[in-house]
C-alpha cells in the first residue's frame, strides 16, 4: 500500500526535516464578565491565548460567538477615530452610523422648467419685436403724413351746351339741358419715399342742386416727386331742369349763359410700408363759373378761384 510507510524511511526523514520551534508562554487577558447582570463587581477570568504563529493559528474560521463580535468589533473600528475614540456620529434605528451624503447643487426641477423658460423667451422676444416694429411704423406714419397730394384745377372746355323746352320721360313739361365738357387738373406728388395712388369721386357740374354734368377720375398712381396733368371728361344729356330752369334764358341766337358750381373730392393713398403703413389725405374741391354756349376758348382758374378744404 501507498499510505504504509516503512520505518526506516520514517527514520530518514527525520533528521531532514525542519524542528518545531518551541511554544512559547501564553498569555492571558482578564476582562470583566459579560454574564453578570445583578451589579457584582467580580471578574471572570477568561483565557484567550494569543496567538505568535501563524501555525498555531485555526485552520478554518470560526462562526461562534466569538466570531461575531470580532467580525462586529472589526466593522465598528473603520469608524473610530484615530485617537480611539469612537467619533461622535449618530446612528439609526438599526444601529448603523449615519454617513453624510453629498447633495448635488440645483435641482431636478431645473431641467423641467427649462422648455417653459424658453418659451417664456420666445414669447418676450416676439413681444419685443411687434414693439420695436410698431414704434418704428408710427415713427413712418408720422413722418408721411405732411405729404398731400396737390390738386390744382387749370381749365374747364365746354365742347357744346344746349337749352331748350322739353318734357321729361312722364310728360311734364321743362326746360332740358345737354352739356358735354373736358375738365383739366394738375397733380403733383411732394413725397420723397413713396408713390400714391390716385382716384376722386363724382365730379359734377351743378346748377341749382341739379348735376347737369357728370365725370370721375380713374385710379392711377403717381410716382413720387412727381407731376401728372390729367383730364376729366363731364357731360350730361337731356337733364330735366323743373323749375330751376326757369331762370335760364335762351337768347334768339340759342346762345346760353348759365352759372354752375364744379364740385368733387380728390382721393390719395400712399403705401408706405406695403399694407402695413398707410396714409390717406382727402381734399374737397369747389370751383364757381359761369358757360356761355357761344364761348369757345376754355375757361381758365385761377388760384383763388377755387376753394379747397
Amino acid at each position: 500500500m501507498l499510505s504504509a510507510k516503512s520505518e526506516s524511511d520514517i527514520t530518514s526523514l527525520a533528521p531532514s526535516s525542519p524542528s518545531r520551534s518551541p511554544k512559547r508562554p501564553v498569555y492571558y487577558v482578564q476582562s470583566p464578565s459579560r454574564d453578570s447582570h445583578d451589579g457584582d463587581k467580580s471578574s471572570s477570568m477568561h483565557a484567550t491565548p494569543i496567538s505568535n504563529s501563524p501555525m498555531e493559528s485555526p485552520s478554518h474560521p470560526s462562526f461562534g460567538r466569538h466570531s461575531r463580535n470580532s467580525s462586529a468589533s472589526r466593522f465598528s473600528g473603520i469608524f473610530r477615530s484615530s485617537s480611539g475614540r469612537k467619533s461622535g456620529r449618530k446612528r439609526n434605528d438599526k444601529g448603523w452610523p449615519e454617513c453624510g451624503v453629498i447633495l448635488e447643487e440645483g435641482s431636478y426641477r431645473e431641467f423641467d422648467d427649462k422648455p417653459f423658460a424658453r418659451r417664456f423667451q420666445a414669447l418676450i422676444a416676439v413681444f419685443t419685436f411687434v414693439v420695436v416694429f410698431t414704434v418704428f411704423c408710427l415713427i413712418i406714419w408720422g413722418a408721411s403724413r405732411p405729404y398731400k397730394a396737390e390738386i390744382t384745377v387749370k381749365s374747364l372746355t365746354v365742347h357744346n351746351l344746349y337749352a331748350w323746352e322739353g318734357t321729361d320721360f312722364t310728360g311734364v313739361p321743362t326746360k332740358i339741358m345737354t352739356i358735354n365738357s373736358t375738365l383739366h387738373m394738375s397733380i403733383y406728388n411732394p413725397a420723397t419715399f413713396f408713390g400714391i395712388h390716385v382716384h376722386s369721386s363724382p365730379i359734377n357740374l351743378v346748377f341749382s342742386d341739379i348735376s347737369v354734368a357728370t365725370g370721375e377720375l380713374k385710379k392711377h398712381y403717381q410716382p413720387r416727386k412727381s407731376h401728372r396733368i390729367v383730364s376729366v371728361n363731364l357731360k350730361g344729356n337731356k337733364v330735366p331742369l323743373y323749375g330751376a330752369g326757369s331762370s335760364i334764358m335762351v337768347s334768339q341766337m340759342g346762345s346760353v349763359e348759365v352759372a354752375l358750381v364744379l364740385k368733387f373730392e380728390m382721393r390719395s393713398r400712399g403705401d408706405v410700408v406695403g399694407k402695413l403703413v398707410r396714409t390717406k389725405h382727402d381734399k374737397e374741391i369747389t370751383c364757381p363759373l359761369v358757360i356761355n354756349s357761344s364761348g369757345s376758348k376754355p375757361i381758365k382758374f385761377k388760384k383763388n378761384s377755387c376753394t379747397y378744404h
